[in-house]
């Protein structure tokens, strides 16, 4: 096939093949300091991180602004034209104390009108006749365009192009910025190709620098074009960083091979834990037995739907390690959640004298003294705990096996410390569990490094939840009469508000003011207990013990019970102001109930309108809820920040760009399965990529 022109399918004739310049990029040029006219647009591209003619080619228009004709302005639009200046001079103003406004004659192929640049005389000097200006701003009555932001540039032609509009700042308008990008347009032949020809061939991919040239300046299709070969460059070198450092984890660290045959964890599952296993733990505990009898460390991220035992697969890892002679560890990022893990794993091993600690920052001075003894000693099989199991007095004496909880809201040095807690020269195997539910695109893109086990299946005998959204007051009176009806019948209710207390400048229900309305209103006959995180450790332990042993009915609180928190007979969930809520975490609240043998009711106080809520009224799968949380807010929002040193994506969208992340990902595995050390020539520019993203360890070799 000959070659084609940039985005269509016409044959390159051969005097237009003859006649192409031959010339071999030099990306050195781009570190060319970017040079602004005036300290505060120096400042201010400081700011946007503009400091060379890269970086400047790198920041990529938002989207584009059509530039208007003069002959097609219509009086009170605002518009962005390419003009050049005809006459341009500068005029007093009665007013005291405003500079001259300058006046300029400005015309392009289709008209001509009076443009008005308000207190900056100089430009009379600076845009003298023939200079060629991209001009924002308001058009007048009378042929008159008022300037609010202009540029010079080299652009020609009329008006009816898209104009791109770039992300800017104060004292930095886009259109200064457009002005930049055209002066420096030169500068795009020296940006590499990073990608192999073959690869390009075989995905259909303009050229980079081809691409970054339709981006800035071409129409709406060759900058969708362009915009998508930009997006798969981020998200394949992503993908190669995600699967070097799985094959970096692999090949360059031991683990304890927990290889034997089941005894401990055959008894638990077959005569201890208190009710049969759903067909989804047994397959994660199948794929757990593999890893584990490996030499090196696992590295697991276990998700699941909310109420569907993710503890239980946890507790068979941690179990594993013990009856190897070993010792498990559990990490949770806060100590409600932490103390009901503790107690979980004691009700799912009933009999069982497997020693285990909880250990927090709240454990008194002589029993943290017996647990760390214990601990080192080997005596002390199991501990659950916060982020004091990373403390430095914290000495395992056989640590194999770690689960983090929430495994987000932990930073990389908190979990390498946990890590360095395993015996010298060996890592332990670690399973991170995520109470959210994670899409596939997303799990690709942040977690793209570890091995992925879902539980979609919900134990047997768990009762369906209805939700419903209310927005007025007698709503409410209906609500708090079929809450006092479960009340009634011996059931117990959470309602969960977004304050502690209350505040002038929000206007939403606190915990603590609802909860003395609540114990003197419309739940005066009931025993109501509060609980937020602002209190003391023993007091959240009084009511969540009170609440959790029915010496409560309601419990008042925050979202600090958010996760975590098992008590059956709780079939009412109220949540006040619920359109303050993410959906995933409305989803993890409503999954506080449910755990028992009654029908349970989940109400949420807000918007009807809102998409969030009405979700959350029409499903109850948690995945499908990911899912549709991911399209209302985007990746950046949903997942936030792994603090694992990867990038975030500025050109590719999640899940707009689903599909092309899975053909990313396809193409790292294959490079990644063929060239590991990207050794091959064709990878060059590849490994230059990927350093120029990551830094120079991405150069570091796989150990054998």
């Amino acid at each position: 096939m000959p070659p084609t022109a940039f985005t269509t399918a016409r044959p390159l004739l051969d005097d237009e093949l003859a006649g192409a310049p031959i010339r071999y990029p030099r990306p050195s040029r781009l570190q060319q300091e970017l040079t602004v006219d005036g300290p505060k647009a120096r400042q201010a591209a400081a700011a946007l991180g503009l400091t060379t003619v890269g970086d400047l080619l790198a920041h990529l228009p938002r989207d584009r602004r059509d530039a208007r004709a003069v002959a097609a302005l219509v009086p009170g639009e605002s518009a962005t034209v390419v003009v050049e200046v005809r006459t341009i001079t500068a005029r007093p103003v009665r007013r005291r104390g405003m500079r001259p406004l300058v006046e300029a004659t400005v015309a392009d192929d289709s008209g001509v009108m009076k443009a008005t640049f308000f207190n900056q005389p100089w430009l009379a000097h600076r845009y003298p006749a023939g200079t060629r200006l991209v001009l924002h701003g308001k058009y007048e009555a009378r042929n008159r365009f008022r300037v609010q932001a202009h540029a010079q540039t080299t652009q020609t032609g009329s008006g009816s192009d898209a104009v791109a509009h770039y992300a800017a700042t104060e004292g930095l308008s886009s259109t200064q910025i457009l002005a930049l990008v055209r002066a420096h347009a030169g500068a795009i032949v020296d940006v590499a190709e990073p990608l192999p020809a073959r690869l390009r061939v075989q995905e259909r991919l303009p050229e980079r620098p081809g691409a970054l040239a339709a981006v800035h300046f071409e129409g709406v299709a060759e900058q969708l074009l362009g915009r998508r070969r930009l997006a798969f460059d981020e998200l394949l070198i992503v993908q190669l960083a995600l699967l070097r450092r799985l094959r970096l984890r692999r090949s360059g660290a031991s683990a304890a091979v927990l290889a034997g045959e089941r005894d401990l964890t055959a008894r638990w599952l077959a005569d201890m834990l208190p009710f049969e296993p759903t067909g989804d733990q047994l397959a994660a505990i199948d794929q757990l037995d593999l890893d584990l009898a490996q030499p090196r460390p696992m590295q697991r991220l276990l998700m699941g739907e909310v109420g569907s035992g993710k503890t239980v697969v946890a507790l068979y890892s941690l179990l594993r390690a013990i009856e190897h002679g070993h010792q498990g560890a559990l990490m949770a990022p806060t100590e409600p959640l932490a103390e009901q893990h503790f107690a979980t794993i004691q009700r799912l091993m009933p009999g069982e004298a497997v020693p285990i600690g909880l250990l927090t920052g709240s454990t008194p001075a002589r029993r943290r003294s017996d647990l760390l003894g214990k601990l080192a000693s080997g005596e002390l099989g199991l501990l659950v705990g916060t982020h004091a199991l990373i403390e430095e007095p914290v000495q395992f004496a056989r640590l194999a096996v770690v689960v983090v909880d929430e495994q987000h809201r932990f930073g990389v040095r908190q979990r390498a410390a946990l890590d360095a807690k395993a015996p010298p020269g060996d890592h332990p195997h670690v399973l991170h569990m995520t109470a959210t539910p994670i899409p596939r695109t997303l799990a690709l893109a942040g977690y793209g490094d570890l091995d992925f086990t879902q539980l979609r299946e919900l134990p047997r005998g768990r009762q369906p939840i209805q939700t419903f959204v209310f927005s007025s007051e007698r709503e409410r009176s209906r609500a708090y009469d079929r809450i006092r009806e479960e009340l009634r019948a011996g059931r117990q209710a959470f309602v969960v508000c977004p304050l502690v207390s209350e505040s002038e400048l929000l206007q939403a229900r606190a915990a603590t003011a609802e909860f003395e309305r609540l114990r003197d209103g419309e739940l005066r006959d009931f025993r109501v207990v509060l609980m937020h995180g602002q209190q003391r450790a023993a007091e959240k332990h009084d009511a969540m013990s009170a609440f959790a042993s029915g010496g409560a009915d309601v419990l008042v609180a925050t979202s600090v019970i958010e996760v975590g928190i098992d008590v059956p007979n709780a079939t009412v969930m109220v949540v006040e102001d619920a359109d303050r809520y993410g959906i995933s975490q409305l989803h993890q609240l409503r999954g506080r109930i449910g755990r028992g043998e009654h029908r349970s009711l989940c109400l949420l106080f807000g918007a009807k309108e809102s998409p969030r809520l009405r979700a959350l009224a029409e499903h109850t799968d948690g995945f499908r809820l990911a899912e549709i949380d991911l399209e209302l807010r985007g990746e950046g929002e949903l997942v936030g920040t792994r603090q694992s040193g990867l990038a975030q994506f500025r050109v590719a969208e999640l899940p707009r760009d689903a599909e092309l992340l899975e053909r990313a990902r396809a193409r790292a595995q294959q490079i990644d399965d063929l060239d590991p050390e990207l050794e091959d020539p064709e990878h060059a520019l590849l490994v230059d990529a990927l350093a120029g993203v990551f830094g120079e360890q991405a150069r570091a070799p796989i150990p054998a």
